[in-house]
């Protein structure tokens, strides 16, 4: 699949706005990096989106920030907080693996349909998980975003069980020209 593919594939105008984004800021690069994207570009997806920095010696997941969608429903803020701090044991080894498949390949990462589950109720929409790279090759962070339509997440509930359900994956692997 092609980023154009990638992009098109797309339903939800938030996540598209991220996409683009994240390939303008890239440029003839494979991947841009954290401080290549603009917050004010992406203000009104802000709410939406989560951050996570990668040290792939120890293949940790550090937040670097979410927005306030994501915030209320894991009642934690992300900066700072190690990805195992954020979710169950249950899902953590399926969530980690899929961020650093992101990282280690690059690859692009969305999926559409039931994106999590909170005790007896679900969250659907789209989640994109996008590779980013300090020096445009090694991924060392991953920019995601989630487009859902849930009544009201509440962290006291229960847990936030992430699904994935109707994946894509779109490999960046070197030799793979940037989108235009």
């Amino acid at each position: 699949m092609l980023f154009e593919d990638f992009f098109q594939a797309l339903t939800s105008p938030s996540l598209r706005a991220v996409v683009a984004h994240w390939g303008a800021a890239r440029g003839a690069r494979a991947m841009p990096s954290w401080q290549q994207l603009s917050p004010a570009r992406m203000a009104r997806q802000l709410p939406i989106i989560w951050v996570y920095k990668y040290d792939a010696a120890g293949s940790h997941f550090t937040g670097r920030l979410a927005g306030d969608v994501i915030t209320r429903g894991f009642a934690k803020s992300f900066r700072g907080t190690r990805l195992e701090d954020l979710h169950p044991a249950t899902t953590l080894p399926t969530v980690h693996a899929y961020m650093t498949r992101v990282v280690r390949e690059p690859s692009l990462y969305m999926c559409r349909g039931v994106l999590f589950r909170q005790a007896d109720r679900t969250g659907s929409g789209e989640r994109i998980m996008l590779p980013l790279a300090g020096d445009g090759v090694h991924g060392d962070g991953v920019l995601g975003a989630s487009d859902y339509h849930y009544p009201v997440a509440n962290a006291d509930y229960a847990p936030i069980e992430l699904l994935t359900e109707g994946e894509q994956w779109h490999s960046l692997a070197p030799g793979i020209a940037a989108a235009a």
